[in-house]
């Protein structure tokens, strides 16, 4: 009987990441799929500046970058003309360290995460499926088919779910996945075109009854296309080609199509399960939440869960902290899947309604209420950090405690820019650490050398302050890099007494 500490279930991004996160903090990993290899083809194509962020944790952030493409902005066209441009670069670099959408195909996305697995030495089991699996209270007990059809089984601590939408994992918990299908159906097709005059940026079209968006993928004249099929082909029984789909759109946009590289049809889903937590078990990415791709936050947003999971499975593991830590992850992830799916869905509805006033609505009035929205600092900066996840926050979890000037404890730490540095240059690894801005508090420095925490004093910048953060206090972050105690008395007492309380040691 094969034993490891964490069994991951399904090798999409999701159970990559997880994998990855976890051996990066020395826990023993395994991860199996039930497919031949990672992906070919791809729906997913945005990485967002969160996940960005959190890659940095181990080293693999620049790397994306470089495969990926750099998005700046938005567009938005009606009649084949562009009603409305909304530009990143001009604010999003007070935001985050990439202030720009990245568009890297998910097929490359998993081929790069599996070879950084490789060189950790850890290989992704393939043709290998998950049957069946009990939890004894203190372990799990999986069975599992290999490709020739053999069974065994593993013993290992804890079961990470990241199989999908169809998760076999949710299936064997009889988890619920409440929800419903949207009546639309959509296609995606990645085409070569003669000439390509959106200049790496992103568009969204609406033309008549077609809506489509349109994103580069990364080389020259090649491009994305994602739209919804109409009319009476909408409802065909048989496999639609590129050729069935409206074209409107394509030539409002003055686009010639040369090559078609791939063409998929899929109906869209918007489902959450009730609970993420099922004892030594978990449903994470689609296995727990799917939803419209609307702002293309559906990966994003799985590997966001296997972060936020990883770090506490890890720190239970290794004895410094009790199990109850991570009941934090069902009270922080759940939250944001359910407030996405509701987010998404009326997104959604408004860019698929049908009728002459829902086209009215789309074609003549949101192009000129989103030049309008866009001309407002606080509007366009709030519509970028919802787009790109940094707004994400845990104000609810028992893990966030205190308030320091205006940040407070389960927020995202402000990413503030002075004199050509920043302060997020000490987020590249995974660990706990504590922020001061201006002047440490007698004693913090001998408290977080005898907790073997990093301590980082900046010296103290008005821009720190319009960030919201206040001068001497402390910020004790998350290995996840939110803000776990905000406290603006910057006391060691302070942090004894907030670790003490949820049951945490530090290392050493």
């Amino acid at each position: 009987m094969a034993r490891t500490e964490v069994l991951v279930v399904g090798a999409g991004p999701t159970g990559l990441v997880m994998a990855l996160w976890l051996d990066a903090q020395g826990v023993k990993v395994r991860i199996i799929d039930k497919s031949t290899g990672p992906g070919t083809t791809s729906r997913a194509t945005a990485v967002h500046a969160r996940t960005l962020e959190l890659y940095r944790q181990t080293g693999i952030a620049d790397a994306v970058v470089a495969a990926g493409h750099r998005s700046s902005g938005i567009n938005m066209w009606t009649g084949g003309k562009r009603r409305a441009h909304v530009p990143f670069n001009d604010f999003g670099d007070t935001v985050t360290p990439y202030p720009f959408l990245l568009i890297y195909p998910q097929d490359l996305h998993e081929a790069f995460l599996v070879e950084r697995l490789r060189e950790r030495n850890i290989e992704v089991e393939r043709q290998t499926e998950l049957v069946d699996f009990t939890d004894n209270g203190t372990g799990v007990t999986a069975r599992l088919r290999g490709p020739d059809g053999h069974e065994d089984t593993c013993e290992a601590a804890y079961l990470t779910g990241c199989d999908g939408a169809r998760s076999t994992v949710r299936t064997v918990l009889g988890a619920s996945f409440e929800g419903g299908t949207y009546e639309q159906r959509f296609y995606v097709a990645d085409v070569e075109v003669e000439s390509d005059p959106f200049d790496g940026e992103t568009s969204i079209v609406f033309d008549g009854p077609e809506f489509m968006l349109v994103m580069p993928y990364g080389r020259p004249g090649v491009l994305r296309f994602v739209g919804t099929v109409r009319g009476d082909r909408a409802e065909a029984s048989e496999p639609l080609t590129f050729d069935d789909v409206g074209h409107r759109s394509v030539a409002a946009l003055g686009l010639t199509v040369r090559t078609v590289n791939w063409f998929s049809t899929y109906r869209v889903h918007h489902r959450v399960t009730e609970r993420f937590r099922h004892g030594r078990a978990f449903l994470l990415g689609d296995a727990a939440h799917v939803h419209s791709p609307a702002g293309g936050q559906g990966m994003n947003t799985g590997i966001g869960d296997a972060i936020n999971l990883a770090w506490k499975l890890a720190a239970v593991l290794k004895g410094r902290a009790g199990d109850d830590l991570i009941d934090s992850f069902e009270a922080e992830r759940p939250v944001f899947a359910r407030k996405l799916v509701e987010t998404t869905d009326r997104a959604f509805t408004f860019v698929t309604a049908t009728g002459n006033v829902a086209e009215f609505i789309r074609t003549r009035i949101a192009p000129l209420f989103v030049k309008a929205a866009w001309s407002v600092d606080a509007v366009r900066e709030s519509m970028f950090r919802v787009v790109s996840q940094t707004m994400i926050d845990y104000p609810g979890s028992p893990l966030s405690a205190g308030k320091a000037g205006k940040v407070s404890g389960g927020e995202r730490l402000p990413y503030v820019r002075f004199d050509g540095g920043d302060n997020y240059g000490p987020m590249s690894g995974i660990g706990w650490q504590v922020h001061v801005y201006g002047a440490a508090q007698a004693g913090l420095r001998d408290w977080c050398e005898a907790h073997a925490v990093p301590l980082h004093v900046f010296d103290w910048h008005a821009e720190h302050g319009a960030a919201g953060l206040a001068r001497d206090a402390s910020y004790l972050l998350r290995p996840d890099t939110y803000v776990a105690l905000a406290d603006p008395q910057g006391s060691p007492a302070n942090l004894d007494r907030y670790l003490g309380e949820r049951n945490i040691r530090l290392a050493r």
